[in-house]
């Protein structure tokens, strides 16, 4: 589980720059806050939850921390996507999909912060 989130995470960085270089060149900046969210959601916070789970095996041991691993990687996908939906087109009908995106990444980060708050006082935490 914590190879996947390394992987998506790095995956997700590595769009969220290529959107970056693409505005940069052509001077298009309207779908910044879909490459803003991509480095933040995709990569920063998904990174640093798999980083987390490295250091704390035992966290990432718990079925929690598989379901909560899957939510994060799903709404790291889903809410770029529906962010890019809301600036390319029609915001009322996929209104839902962003809706969805950030529901499922807000999810994701309130189970991290459950497996963190279970897990960050345990006595291998502290070594």
């Amino acid at each position: 589980m914590t190879k996947w989130l390394f992987r998506v995470s790095v995956c997700m960085g590595v769009i969220g720059m290529v959107f970056g270089i693409t505005m940069g060149l052509t001077h298009n900046f309207r779908l910044a806050p879909v490459h803003a969210h991509l480095l933040l959601v995709g990569f920063v916070v998904m990174f640093l939850q798999a980083l987390y789970y490295s250091t704390i095996p035992q966290a990432a041991e718990s079925r929690l921390a598989k379901i909560q691993a899957v939510i994060s990687i799903v709404g790291a996908v889903l809410f770029p996507i529906g962010i890019t939906c809301i600036l390319l087109f029609d915001r009322q009908t996929f209104l839902p999909v962003l809706a969805a995106g950030w529901i499922t990444v807000l999810t994701g980060m309130l189970l991290f912060a459950v497996i963190v708050f279970r897990t960050s006082g345990s006595q291998v935490a502290r070594r």
